[in-house]
């Protein structure tokens, strides 16, 4: 399944500055994977140590939060929408 992933300026030097970029994979671990293969470096960005999304990184596919529709096991439909958003913190 071929999906656009939306990049968060922070994550941009990894995409050459790109904002969105395609990606293929029928859940959201493959989608990541395959982001990783043609922009190494972005999967330690969203994934931690054990592979796991990152406590604070959100990720949507379309507009449904993963981590409330099967994480990183998440279907990534045909044309889907994949969004990286880091938490912003702040008092």
């Amino acid at each position: 399944m071929s999906v656009t992933v939306r990049i968060p300026t922070i994550l941009r030097t990894y995409t050459a500055g790109k904002t969105e970029v395609p990606a293929e994979g029928a859940t959201l671990a493959e989608v990541i994977a395959d982001l990783d293969r043609s922009h190494p470096g972005i999967g330690a960005r969203v994934l931690d140590d054990a592979g796991k999304l990152r406590r604070f990184v959100n990720v949507y596919v379309n507009d449904d939060d993963v981590r409330f529709g099967g994480g990183l096991a998440a279907p990534t439909p045909d044309g889907a929408g994949v969004s990286i958003i880091p938490a912003v913190a702040g008092g």
